[in-house]
């Protein structure tokens, strides 16, 4: 998945406006403009279609951290440089303040079934023998589940 892909899927779940989208980077020190934004969320194939930098996801899950949680005490986290399919469900995971359990059940309303343990290696650090990376099916899933939970109404 690519990031404009996770941010337009974001922005459905949670019904971001631009706005809510440009306060989110500035609650991670961040800033978006509403052209930036207009042109992330447009198809690939689109005029004017400009792909999202790993920095500005970075920057943005940083931000929705903050903004679903409050900010934190001290200096803010750089946003990485490079980002992964498991730094961005660690960020939502963080972000939503999500359990194991609950991540497993968001997982099952998208019809897709992971073991506490194959869960449990995507938050590790890569160095750990019991890491595994995940995949944009998994991430996929997780996202589809969060759409279903915090947008019922919707066909999936």
């Amino acid at each position: 998945m690519n990031n404009n892909d996770i941010l337009r899927r974001l922005r459905y779940t949670f019904d971001l406006k631009d706005q809510s989208v440009m306060a989110i980077f500035a609650a991670a020190d961040g800033v978006a403009t509403q052209e930036q934004v207009n042109s992330w969320l447009k198809k690939e194939d689109d005029a004017g279609y400009i792909e999202m930098t790993d920095i500005e996801m970075a920057t943005f899950l940083n931000g929705f951290i903050n903004a679903k949680r409050g900010k934190r005490e001290g200096p803010q986290p750089e946003p990485e440089k490079r980002l992964t399919n498991n730094a961005i469900f660690m960020k939502l995971r963080i972000a939503l303040n999500l359990q194991a359990e609950e991540i497993l059940d968001i997982m099952s309303l998208a019809e897709f079934n992971l073991s506490k343990h194959e869960l449990s290696s995507f938050f590790r650090k890569p160095d750990n023998r019991h890491y595994c990376e995940c995949k944009d099916q998994i991430l996929r899933n997780f996202l589809m589940g969060l759409q279903i939970q915090f947008r019922p109404k919707t066909d999936a």
